[in-house]
């Protein structure tokens, strides 16, 4: 569509959904339009005080980790739109660029594009998640491996879907713009079949704008959902969820003198045809629960999800300072097909004896994953009739240009140089215990362990290589205590370990044949203290110690160490009845092999958001991101040029709301109200992202 259409069917939809607010004879109490209601189903009842990702029904203040959980409420009334603004505002978090095409969070100083479930159920393609649909996100810090398996080495990342409402009827909607042009309809409807069935769909469209020359795309997602009571004490929840979205790619600026070129931050290095991704993916899940009896419960889910990506860029490959008008470019095109089969089962069984309470949790669980992936890098011309894979590009003539460095008479022949072209099939089998142990009402302890097989096949269709396989089976034990002097305090310590094979995240390829898997094993210990009706506090120190295990050069092995430390705090509060708090903090520290500080590792992260209810209708926000310097990472071939640094930043955020009526609320988000000039993230030393100046969304959101 042409930016003149999506305009149009913006206005349209934003007249049509205030019409049909004002029009309704049915009203909802005004909490429902600014606060949806943020609960998550743990066998058959809804508790707000839980995390879904644990798989029982524990409250916050005895689980031994440290977590953060993003309500409905907070995506709303904060205008939250991607899981980068809900990192921003977690502790201990952060996000890197992830290539300018996927969400790549950093846990606690570990960089992953995997670490991310629905539902407790693990989604690893590599994708923006849009939050259209979800009732809260669930940050879980430290290694998690009894309860998600592989990977989870810095913490995990759970969105929690919406799903039908028995016995309600309900429509929601909220429509958004940015001052960039961006725009967002999104709509949330529940329909009563009968007693027994709920129907909800949730949908929404967009199109993508943002600061940056050449942002352009558009995209949407639908996710219709049943809820079934099959009998008394048993549900079934079943979806289909299917996304599509074709936007731009940018991969930021370059380096010089160990910091990101500011004289450069209004270039784009890329080409707006070029630079772009497109994803689709279409995913089944069910999830039936079954209360076998009042001390048994069941809850097993399915998940097939087949997504399709295609993304291909141009970014900076290498920029001197001594030659300020050139840059090397590089480029590729990458395709993958994935389909992902997972079964799970967990049943929660609690028992009494000799006056000590166990919460046994059983589960077990079959994945089942393939993959095809491809990639092509460029040709360009070498001036003499042949080809070479990087070109050195004039700045100053893509500025005359305006359209981007491939145009102009700028030679650049199509992704056409073979680099890489496999299929791989992964199977899992993991099998895990835990017990919940409460030894008197004021001793917990945790204790479990998990098996996993890992066995993956890579099929490699370049010339001359040869195929390979690779098996790893692992045990991952977790123990926690919890002191609970009062019912309100806990304090715990806890021990965790996961580990990650040789071929990855993505398992692209095997990596280092024969290698054992990298080991991460994390302490942690820590408070929790609800010291008063709407005030909370929790606090904890860990320290991670990283095992990668790497191919020596000699037919050997070698295992690099490093050791992460830190500490982590936050703060909630209802100070008064109208003015609500929360703040986060974190301190990192970290050492590797070789004595230097790892990489996307600030020392210092801290945020706080205020609410504040102005008048019956009228309400204010104010919030602040701080987040320290930290070096880039780097890759061997960039060695000579010396390290780099994101600069540290500090970003103001406001916002403003105003309930029209019962069931209508307008709303502004600011997003760096100062104006600051920053750069949040990078992915490599010559790919600094630049942050957003000042700007706005203007938001509608109602029920009818």
């Amino acid at each position: 569509m042409n930016q003149q259409t999506n305009k149009l069917l913006t206005s349209v939809a934003f007249s049509m959904v205030i019409t049909a607010s004002a029009v309704s004879g049915q009203t909802v109490e005004a909490a429902e339009v600014v606060v949806l209601d943020a609960t998550v189903i743990v066998g058959n009842s809804l508790y707000a005080d839980q995390v879904n990702a644990l798989k029982t029904p524990t409250p916050i203040i005895d689980v031994p980790q440290s977590l953060s959980i993003t309500t409905a409420d907070d995506i709303s009334i904060r205008g939250f739109d991607s899981i980068g603004d809900i990192v921003d505002y977690t502790p201990g978090v952060s996000m890197s660029q992830g290539e300018g095409h996927r969400d790549a969070v950093v846990f606690r100083g570990v960089r992953s594009t995997a670490d991310f479930f629905v539902d407790g159920v693990r989604d690893d393609v590599q994708y923006y998640r849009p939050l259209y649909n979800i009732e809260q996100v669930e940050i879980l810090r430290g290694p998690n491996a009894l309860l998600f398996g592989r990977g989870g080495a810095g913490g995990i990342l759970n969105r929690v879907t919406k799903k039908g409402v028995i016995g309600e009827n309900f429509n929601g909607y909220s429509t958004a713009i940015n001052t960039y042009g961006g725009a967002e309809v999104a709509v949330d409807s529940n329909v009563v079949i009968n007693e027994d069935t709920a129907f909800r769909i949730n949908a929404y469209y967009n199109t993508f704008k943002n600061h940056r020359d050449y942002s352009d795309g558009e995209g949407y997602g639908v996710n219709p959902t049943f809820k079934f009571q099959l009998a008394e004490k048993t549900t079934l929840d079943v979806s289909f969820e299917y996304i599509d979205y074709d936007r731009s790619i940018d991969r930021g600026i370059p380096t010089a003198n160990g910091k990101p070129v500011d004289a450069l931050n209004d270039i784009v290095f890329g080409d707006p045809n070029l630079n772009k991704s497109e994803f689709e993916t279409r995913a089944i899940r069910a999830m039936l629960q079954h209360e076998f009896s009042d001390t048994l419960k069941g809850i097993f889910t399915a998940s097939y999800t087949n997504s399709d990506k295609l993304y291909q860029n141009f970014y900076a490959a290498n920029y001197d300072e001594a030659t300020p008008d050139q840059v090397t470019l590089d480029g590729y095109r990458d395709t993958t097909n994935r389909k992902n089969f997972l079964l799970s089962g967990n049943l929660v069984y609690e028992l009494e004896t000799n006056d000590i309470e166990h919460t046994l949790l059983f589960g077990a669980e079959f994945g089942d994953s393939s993959s095809e992936n491809d990639r092509y890098n460029p040709e360009f011309d070498d001036g003499s009739g042949g080809t070479i894979d990087k070109k050195v590009f004039q700045i100053s003539q893509r500025k005359v240009s305006g359209v981007g460095f491939n145009a102009g008479g700028l030679d650049v022949g199509p992704f056409t140089n073979l680099n890489d072209d496999t299929e791989s099939d992964l199977t899992v089998y993991s099998f895990y215990l835990q017990d919940e142990i409460k030894l008197s009402e004021e001793l917990i302890l945790v204790l479990g362990g998990r098996f996993d097989s890992f066995d993956i096949n890579v099929t490699d269709n370049t010339p001359g290589s040869t195929d390979g396989s690779q098996t790893d089976e692992e045990i991952t034990p977790r123990t926690g205590i919890i002191y609970k002097p009062q019912e309100n305090i806990s304090i715990y310590a806890s021990y965790s370990e996961t580990f990650l094979p040789q071929s990855g995240e993505q398992f692209a390829d095997l990596g280092a044949q024969g290698l054992d898997p990298d080991q991460f094993t994390n302490l942690e210990a820590g408070v929790k203290w609800d010291f008063a009706h709407g005030y909370s506090v929790t606090a904890a120190i860990f320290k991670i110690e990283q095992d990668i295990v790497q191919d020596d050069g000699t037919g050997g092995s070698e295992t690099l160490n490093s050791e992460i430390t830190g500490f982590e705090a936050q703060f909630n509060s209802q100070i008064t009845d109208q003015w609500s708090l929360t703040a986060g903090y974190s301190y990192l520290d970290g050492e590797t092999d070789s004595g230097e500080r790892p990489f996307e590792l600030p020392e210092h992260m801290f945020s706080i958001w205020n609410h504040y209810q102005v008048t019956e209708k009228f309400g204010l926000g104010l919030g602040a991101i701080y987040q320290d310097e930290s070096k880039i990472k780097i890759k061997d071939k960039d060695l000579a040029k010396g390290s780099a640094d994101l600069p540290d930043f500090f970003r103001i955020d406001a916002a403003a709301y105003y309930q029209i009526s019962e069931n209508l609320r307008l709303q502004v988000n600011i997003e760096n109200l100062l104006d600051e000039e920053y750069y949040p993230s990078a992915h490599y030393i010559d790919q600094a992202s630049v942050g957003s100046p000042i700007n706005a969304t203007f938001q509608v959101v109602g029920r009818f």
